[in-house]
């Protein structure tokens, strides 16, 4: 019978202990880090701050932004595939996420086993556009324009294997022509040397040349997403204009460590789905340009892994050299 009471004993001592030593707090009981590969200032990284906020009122924890740019985006990258999964770092990357592994000989990090797609915040327009002394008024003209001066229209791009050179080359991939690339620094002196006519064309983002449309000083000809973009609504998408099934955009998501609970997934991107359906968020993401998507994890990750091979066949074909 003594024993019988010592082990009745004993059970009820470690009770207590096993009690607090399971996780029954709900996600998250800390301050939660957001981890962006660009310099603040960007437009990813007000994205990140703009959500963030309101990421914070809605779980009730602080969203500190940590901005880590580098190796093409790849070094904040490597940093959350390599956190603990615990949905406390969270990773704030563009398109160039499925692009890196076909741009790169090697990477640190596996981008398909290592790091999960929690959900797509947006998807950020692009637009063909033009010096305004062109002749050309939509994509047909454009194309014609091309055929019958070959190798003297030329586009302005921002690097090699950016999303913009990428969306250009898709476009001259299906159109048949070629226009010479010249390389900028950026979209300041690439929309600089468009206003002037030192280069005919370019594929920007909507957000850098809204302004520059509204003056006059440039000319949109085309959207490059699959649907019109709610920035510029009466502006035909290239698939309207002559080729059927062309989209190439940005998006911008979010992910986390692969082995990071899936109930924690589901949380953040119930949360960010929240987040997004503020007006004061959704005006201010219309003012970037950005359509909101908040896609659940199932469907991100079909888009991640659809987008890494589209964009693997386009990298090849194109011949860009490896980095």
């Amino acid at each position: 019978m003594k024993k019988v009471w010592l082990a009745l004993a004993i059970g009820l001592a470690l009770t207590p202990q096993w009690a607090t030593a399971q996780p029954t707090d709900p996600y998250p009981t800390k301050p939660v880090r957001l981890v962006v590969p660009f310099a603040p200032g960007g437009a990813v990284d007000a994205t990140a701050r703009i959500m963030g906020a309101k990421l914070q009122e809605v779980l009730g924890q602080p969203f500190i932004i940590e901005n880590k740019p580098g190796v093409g985006g790849n070094l904040a990258s490597d940093s959350v595939a390599k956190a603990a999964p615990d949905g406390y770092t969270i990773l704030q990357n563009t398109i160039g996420q499925a692009m890196s592994p076909s741009l790169y000989k090697s990477l640190p990090y596996d981008t398909m086993k290592d790091l999960a797609p929690v959900t797509q915040l947006v998807e950020t327009g692009l637009l063909l556009v033009a010096n305004p002394k062109v002749p050309a008024n939509n994509l047909q003209e454009l194309v014609a324009l091309a055929k019958s001066k070959p190798g003297e229209l030329n586009y302005g791009n921002t690097g090699q294997g950016n999303p913009l050179h990428l969306a250009m080359e898709m476009l001259m991939r299906e159109t048949g022509i070629r226009i010479q690339a010249v390389p900028f620094r950026g979209d300041a002196p690439l929309n600089t040397a468009l206003i002037s006519g030192d280069i005919q064309v370019a594929i920007v983002p909507v957000a850098t040349a809204l302004a520059n449309i509204e003056a006059k000083m440039i000319k949109a000809l085309a959207v490059s997403t699959a649907k019109r973009s709610i920035a510029v609504p009466d502006l035909p998408t290239i698939a309207e204009q002559g080729v059927p099934g062309f989209a190439a955009e940005s998006w911008q998501g979010l992910f986390v460590p692969s082995a990071t609970p899936r109930a924690i997934i589901e949380r953040i991107q119930t949360a960010v789905k929240q987040a997004m359906a503020d007006p004061t968020v959704q005006a201010r993401m219309k003012m970037f340009g950005s359509d909101i998507v908040a896609s659940t994890p199932d469907v991100f990750a079909a888009k991640f892994k659809a987008d890494v091979a589209k964009y693997a066949a386009i990298i090849k074909e194109a011949k860009i050299p490896l980095q």
